[in-house]
């Protein structure tokens, strides 16, 4: 798969606590020379990073991050707040406690409630694939489907472990065909990259990717 192509399904993330605004401004700079779909970072720094990029690239945040037992009226409000200030992109946490407690109406309702806040803006939700069984990641395929949400995410990249082949290929096989797959956490090869989005991921959270083809000489001519 051409390495460019890699590149524009990759929402280039930095999400540590200690980012700085130097840090936000240069994966910035990189989102911007190597055309990824976008930039994910803390919402403490969309404006920021909207008011240096303008339009020439997208802002996606992170709602309800990392451990998403934030209450629906939070992540509302701060899904709001991240979109008032510049946000183009929203990757929410779901409620695990609540979907373990068979709780379906209650995530199916925030993550709902989440959307209408969203309008047109894309709509991701994070189910930590490492924290549940494959019945409640079904699960989640099922309610993300009904939902109006526009991906079906993996992983915060904060928990135990990533996004892993088998849960990609699982999304894909129980998800509707309007829902969007992403893959996140441990991404750290072209060639596991490539490999994700054969089982139809379309999105690939990693902080890796640009740094990989940033160290390739024949990708000097960006």
């Amino acid at each position: 798969m051409d390495v460019t192509k890699i590149l524009g399904m990759c929402d280039h993330t930095l999400l540590s606590q200690t980012a700085t605004q130097a840090e936000i401004r240069a994966i910035c700079d990189d989102g911007m020379k190597y055309h990824t779909a976008s930039v994910c970072i803390p919402a403490s720094y969309v404006k920021f990073a909207k008011d240096y990029v303008g339009d020439k690239l997208t802002i996606c945040t992170v709602i309800g991050f990392p451990n998403g037992y934030s209450t629906t009226a939070v992540k509302v409000f701060e899904t709001q707040d991240a979109l008032q200030n510049g946000a183009d992109e929203i990757d929410m946490v779901i409620n695990i406690g609540a979907l373990k407690d068979g709780r379906y109406d209650e995530v199916l309702g925030e993550i709902k409630a989440i959307k209408a806040a969203c309008g047109t803006h894309v709509l991701k939700v994070i189910i930590e694939t490492c924290l549940l069984t494959d019945e409640e990641k079904i699960k989640m395929c099922e309610i993300v489907s009904a939902s109006g949400a526009d991906f079906i995410k993996t992983s915060t990249g904060f928990s135990k472990a990533g996004a892993t082949f088998d849960d990609v290929a699982l999304f894909a096989a129980h998800v509707a065909p309007h829902v969007k797959i992403k893959a996140a956490g441990g991404i750290s090869s072209l060639e596991d990259a490539e490999k994700f989005v054969s089982l139809g991921a379309s999105r690939l959270g990693t902080s890796r990717i640009v740094k990989i083809v940033k160290n390739m000489p024949e990708q000097s001519g960006y």
